[in-house]
């Protein structure tokens, strides 16, 4: 029996995932390194013939598109409907609510994924977890006020830092915001949780991303894609 790699369960699962993507549809393309293999393997189709568009989810995302020639929507403003998004996760529950983010491209990626009339997830199986919250959870918040924005948050996990891109230098997104990660533990209930954090005055996003994944495609040691579909 095969024990693949961490990058050969990403390979699986992107595969699996591009197999969805038919001709003329507008393709929400995910950011980070998983959603890096399934573009990559979009580009190929592209190549051979494949017609769609697509929707990048952060300004990494979108260069990696153009270097691939894959084409994309002319005005980023005024995207309205997306026929599927494939993107990845840094932790996935039993429930498929997930935990995304951890480059920085959440918000775009959250409203990606909610213009999508499908969302496929593609993971290893370690991000596979039964509770949400080992992972740190990004929360985009606005530079204005952002130290008491971060005590704010401070207060409900304990535990919150500004993201640096160097000492002392916040990491800013595409958005021109900052990040804070938020250590929580195991998040009970993460529909709760996400939108306590909404509303706090100054944050843009969270990312804790609910109901929002139609299917999940797990990529095993074993070399099998599993399929864990929503309810």
């Amino acid at each position: 029996m095969p024990k693949l790699s961490t990058q050969e369960q990403k390979q699986l699962a992107a595969a699996a995932a591009v197999e969805f993507v038919e001709s003329r549809m507008i393709v929400g393309l995910g950011s980070g390194s998983t959603s890096e293999v399934a573009i990559r393997l979009l580009a190929e189709k592209v190549k051979s013939g494949l017609k769609i568009v697509g929707v990048p989810t952060s300004v990494a995302t979108e260069k990696l598109a153009r270097r691939l020639k894959i084409p994309l929507v002319s005005d980023f403003g005024v995207i309205t409907k997306i026929d599927l998004t494939i993107d990845g996760a840094d932790e996935v529950d039993p429930q498929l609510n997930l935990i995304k983010g951890g480059g920085g491209a959440l918000t775009r990626e959250k409203i990606v994924a909610s213009r999508s009339e499908r969302v496929i997830i593609i993971v290893d199986e370690k991000k596979l977890v039964k509770k949400l919250g080992k992972f740190l959870l990004p929360v985009e918040i606005l530079p204005f006020g952002w130290r008491s924005t971060l005590e704010i948050l401070r207060s409900f996990s304990g535990r919150a830092k500004l993201r640096e891109k160097t000492p002392g230098k916040p990491f800013t997104t595409d958005n021109g915001n900052y990040l804070i990660d938020c250590a929580f533990g195991k998040i009970k209930k993460p529909p709760h949780l996400a939108q306590q954090i909404k509303n706090i005055t100054g944050v843009v996003e969270v990312g804790l991303f609910i109901g929002r994944a139609d299917l999940v495609l797990v990529g095993r040691r074993n070399g099998r894609v599993e399929e864990k579909w929503s309810v």
